[in-house]
């Protein structure tokens, strides 16, 4: 064939493997050809059939070496015969042809985890190719070398033959030595540069045609992007390569998905996704992927709360890239032992070596990143033994590095100097670790992404409140710790598809609901829905996020903005609860005793008022009564002198804001807000325009829902009332876009884990918190009258329906974080909205009005 043809058939197998395997193949039955043994196995490559692939490959070296015909020579019968009795090609040896074999031979080799046979090859082809030949090879070796961990080299190689790439016409080529070059970059640390390689392999992909290397770019884009930290651009482009990937390049996309979803923060996703991606890996005799599949599943397992299994992966990746000749990966799965030995709680002098040993192994290979995050745990050990951390914190200072390592290595500076009793500049390692956080979480548009981002930063949280000197410094830093998980502006753009996929699991969840009340058999699966609930959940995720918010308020600040309203903020502080009270221009810190009994209380609480909701009970009463005396006394009473008087705007921290606090004796009558911190009250303070139409929504299946609607008719005799047929999803949510007032009566249902999917039942199924963040303009005032429906995970109280609304702009939500009695509710909602028509502040109304243990868990969240 003609150097025209070869072209032809190379950029076939780029753009269309599948087609250009029909066509080899279909050559190939008129005798073997070099190019088409080459084509065939290339295309095999890419269509996950790698043996057959290497056969080709193999097949076709035998020829251009004339070892196919030394064979036949060898025999007894006639020559030449091969072994499908079909020869008709030249019989001599063609050391450039065998050159451009061993080209391709390294690709499958590599993926085969055969490193060593791949680089030999390399080696033999070096000597021949020339010109864009040699270019092409450089690329395949490039990424030989870095599969073997032997990244600064494969940076080398790739970099020397770019000039000749891009002088040249094979796009298809430069293409995938621009792809090399750009993960080099990101596996070195160097995002920027990464970036900007793969923006070009993607460019030159787009503009010469090649659907296939594009996406392939597109997922290596991703991958560098994420490791930066931008984790809604990277998965948006995964999105966008996937559907266009086969064979090895998906297996391999998938596995950088599992990666990305690990920094955000969900391992739980990442797991199945890697399971998968390891079973097609092995399935194909990808075993270099195997490899690095493993690797990725023991940070996924560690990251999830499993060291145990985590060390069982890393010991298996490590004994996978031993046997494959990767000994530049094998510190990798060391690191993944270290950290689970540490997350298991060892602390240990062998520790301490193992851990020292492998930074620097790490270092001298090249892994910046896992390099400086090893050292910081050598660190930690070295301090928890009383031993100085010394050398080992030399140049981990946080400051550059994905943000996991940027506040790992603040946290061990404010370790180091804590040691040595320089508290004040450990305070500062916090507050630049905190800052770490925010910036981190800024890239997130979804809350529940922001609120996993803010876990980071946990412990590094728990060190500066332990350290705070004064009631300031310690509402100071927790301020800042509640800000990262928290948007300034919740306003995403819009999104068809996922509205589709809202609408889609609104209809499938009231078929679902419907013969769950029939009591027939399910025409729904739960696993439609669940589908169906990851699309909305993948879409949302995807969301850039938004301009960077205010700085978390000062002390100072907060104290002029209240006026005569008093702040009760509660620290968690170790084991300990606190509480900081500003009132009066006063800044004062309370010990208020052991965090686990007043979680212990509140879980009793919860439970007891459960019960109420459904019926007496006397035994539930007394409990409800005699678990709130105690928590009046732990939570309340060290304060009171502080705030007398003063209307509360209340602060709550981890499971104290499931508390239905109107329970508490000291806040009977007394007017109270709930926010999920001082930050998010002066937000919602926030003047918004006058006016707008009062909204009341009755839901089906409600008993009272009709007599409360009708009762506040009474109350607001010109509202846009939606019950029956009309109290659809989107028209109720389209009502309330602009609204003053709204309230909607409906069933209401919390999900436990995944607050996001908290749902009002309405007439066409559950209106969900994804469909709230539709709206341009919230109502001001939002009164829920649901089951549960003020309840919140994930962070401090960010994630729910109530915080998504106040993050809306909403300046108050009335909501109940326990179920509630029916039957009481329209007397007592009654009593509110009439309250608030006469001109009290919807805190001041709610607490006007008597509360029997049916409506207890009515709060008021936001601005009060």
């Amino acid at each position: 064939m003609s150097g025209e043809d070869e072209r032809a058939l190379l950029w076939l197998a780029a753009i269309d493997p599948a087609t250009a395997h029909a066509r080899a193949t279909a050559l190939l039955e008129r005798g073997d050809d070099i190019l088409a043994l080459r084509i065939a196995g290339l295309a095999c490559k890419e269509l996950g059939r790698l043996e057959e692939g290497l056969a080709f490959l193999y097949r076709a070296l035998d020829l251009a070496t004339g070892r196919a015909m030394a064979d036949a020579e060898s025999r007894d019968d006639a020559w030449p015969v091969f072994a499908d009795d079909s020869w008709t090609g030249d019989t001599r040896p063609d050391p450039y042809a065998a050159a451009k074999v061993r080209m391709n031979l390294v690709g499958l080799l590599a993926a085969r985890g055969d490193l060593t046979g791949a680089l030999v090859h390399a080696e033999e082809a070096e000597t021949v190719l020339h010109g864009e030949d040699a270019d092409r090879l450089a690329a395949n070796k490039a990424c030989a070398l870095a599969r073997a961990g032997r990244v600064a080299e494969a940076h080398d190689v790739a970099e020397r033959a770019l000039a000749g790439l891009r002088k040249g016409h094979d796009r298809a080529a430069l293409n995938g030595l621009l792809s090399n070059i750009g993960l080099a970059r990101a596996m070195q640390g160097d995002y920027g540069g990464a970036e900007e390689a793969l923006a070009e392999a993607v460019a030159v992909g787009e503009a010469a045609g090649l659907r296939h290397q594009t996406a392939m770019a597109k997922g290596n884009l991703a991958f560098a992007v994420s490791r930066r930290g931008d984790v809604p651009r990277a998965l948006r482009l995964y999105a966008e390569a996937e559907p266009l990937l086969a064979g090895e390049r998906l297996a391999q996309c998938r596995l950088d998905q599992a990666e990305t979803l690990i920094v955000a923060g969900l391992p739980r996703e990442a797991r199945p996704l890697l399971d998968a991606a390891l079973d097609a890996a092995r399935a194909h005799g990808y075993r270099c992927d195997v490899a690095d599949a493993l690797l990725l599943r023991a940070h996924a397992e560690l990251a999830d709360g499993d060291p145990g299994r985590a060390a069982e992966s890393a010991a298996q990746a490590r004994d996978a890239f031993a046997e494959q000749e990767r000994p530049g990966w094998i510190p990798l799965a060391e690191q993944v032992l270290i950290k689970a030995r540490w997350e298991s709680g060892e602390r240990s002098e062998a520790l301490l070596a193992d851990a020292t040993a492998a930074a620097d192994l790490l270092g001298d290979g090249g892994w910046a990143g896992p390099a400086a995050e090893t050292r910081v745990i050598a660190a930690r050990v070295a301090m928890a033994l009383g031993r100085p951390p010394g050398r080992l914190l030399a140049g981990v200072d946080g400051t550059d590095g994905p943000a996991a390592v940027r506040i790992a290595g603040w946290h061990a500076a404010a370790l180091e100097r804590s040691a040595r009793g320089d508290v004040p500049g450990a305070v500062g390692a916090v507050r630049a670790g905190l800052e770490a956080a925010a910036r981190h979480a800024e890239a997130f548009g979804a809350l529940d992404l922001r609120a996993r981002a803010a876990g980071l930063a946990g412990e590094l949280a728990a060190l500066g409140l332990g350290l705070a000197g004064s009631a300031a410094e310690l509402l100071a830093l927790e301020e800042r710790r509640r800000a990262i998980a928290r948007p300034h502006r919740l306003r995403p753009p819009a999104d068809p598809e996922r509205a589709g996929a809202l609408a889609a699991l609104r209809a499938l969840s009231a078929a679902h609901t419907y013969d769950a009340a029939a009591g027939g058999v399910p025409s729904v699966l739960a696993a439609d829905l669940a589908d169906l609930e990851a699309k909305v959940s993948a879409h949302t995720r995807r969301r850039p996020g938004g301009p960077p918010g205010p700085e978390a308020p000062e002390p100072a600040e907060i104290a002029a903005a209240l006026g005569d309203r008093a702040l009760v903020e509660l620290v968690a502080v170790g084991g300990e609860l606190h509480a900081v009270t500003v009132a009066g221009g006063r800044i004062r810190g309370h010990r208020l005793g052991e965090h686990d009994a007043v979680a212990r209380e509140t879980g009793l609480i919860r439970y007891a008022l459960g019960r109420l909701a459904g019926d007496d009970d006397p035994a539930a009463l007394t409990a409800v009564t005699e678990s709130a005396e105690r928590l009046d006394r732990l939570l309340l009473a060290p304060v009171l002198a502080e705030v007398a008087g003063s209307d509360l705007v209340i602060a709550p921290v981890g499971p104290l804001h499931g508390l239905p606090w109107a329970v508490l004796p000291s806040l009977a009558g007394r007017p109270f807000t709930v926010v999920p911190s001082a930050a998010a009250w002066l937000s919602a303070r926030t003047d918004r325009p006058s006016g707008g139409r009062t909204v009341l929504v009755a839901g089906p299946g409600l008993a009272h829902a009709g007599r409360e609607i009708a009762a506040l008719r009474g109350v607001h005799p010109s509202a846009l009332v939606l019950d029956g047929p009309s109290a659809r999803a989107e028209p109720v949510r389209d009502a309330l876009d602009g609204a003053a007032l709204a309230h909607i009566a409906a069933h209401g249902e919390f999900r436990e884990g995944n607050a996001l999917f908290s749902r009002l039942r309405l007439a066409d199924g559950p209106l969900t918190v994804h469909d709230l963040d539709a709206l341009a303009a919230p109502p001001r005032v939002v009164v829920l009258s649901a089951c549960d429906i003020g309840r919140s995970d994930e962070g401090d109280a960010t994630v729910g329906m109530a915080g998504v609304l106040l993050a809306l702009g909403a300046a108050t939500v009335i909501a109940s974080v326990v179920p509630v009695r029916d039957a009481t509710t329209p007397e007592f909602m009654s009593a509110f909205h009439t309250g608030l028509a006469s001109g009290l502040p919807p805190s001041r109304a709610l607490a006007a009005v008597p509360r029997a243990p049916g409506v207890a868990g009515f709060l008021c969240f936001g601005s009060g």
